[in-house]
């Protein structure tokens, strides 16, 4: 259940951001804490419920559920929700840095297959000082390529005004103080 789990859930955290994610991470034992836990055997399901806190290294996941589930390939799919007007939420250090990206939606969902991460609904990312945010987020973590996409009616809650997508993305510093040359 621990490999099933680390794989599922590190690729998920690890693929939702423009960064790479501390590779260490992968290495560290997965720890779960939840209210309660359902376990599926036979269908390759393993259902986490209450105040859900999953880490592993630096990569922290909370949320009110985390569904993992296993295809008959050995491919794994999480997600992680939450209820009412809470966000799920991913954490993880930056390869080789001290920042952390960060990132949050009603629903995070990752397939190992296709190494996809999608966030849906008041969905936003962050990595230092920049940000994305939108209806929808997708990163592909093969062609680290990212797609955000708008609400389907303008001004759904959680978006930019008028359903648009936002980014905010900070000047590279090159160490000199603004105005120097």
């Amino acid at each position: 259940m621990k490999h099933l789990l680390a794989a599922a859930l590190a690729a998920c955290v690890a693929c939702a951001a423009p960064a790479f994610a501390e590779r260490s991470d992968r290495e560290q034992p997965v720890n779960i804490e939840a209210d309660r836990l359902t376990v599926d055997d036979r269908n390759k399901v393993h259902v986490f419920e209450g105040n859900v806190v999953l880490t592993q290294g630096t990569l922290s996941i909370r949320g009110d559920k985390l569904v993992v589930t296993q295809d008959a390939a050995g491919f794994q799919n999480g997600v992680a929700t939450a209820a009412g007007e809470r966000l799920a939420s991913f954490r993880q250090r930056r390869e080789g840095s001290a920042e952390y990206v960060e990132g949050e939606a009603e629903r995070i969902e990752y397939d190992s297959r296709t190494e996809q991460a999608r966030l849906f609904n008041r969905a936003r990312v962050r990595s230092g000082g920049d940000q994305v945010s939108g209806h929808y987020i997708e990163y592909d973590a093969i062609t680290e390529n990212y797609l955000a996409t708008n609400a389907p009616q303008a001004g759904s809650p959680g978006t930019a005004p008028g359903g648009r997508v936002r980014a905010v993305i900070q000047p590279k510093n090159d160490g000199q103080p603004a105005g120097a040359q």
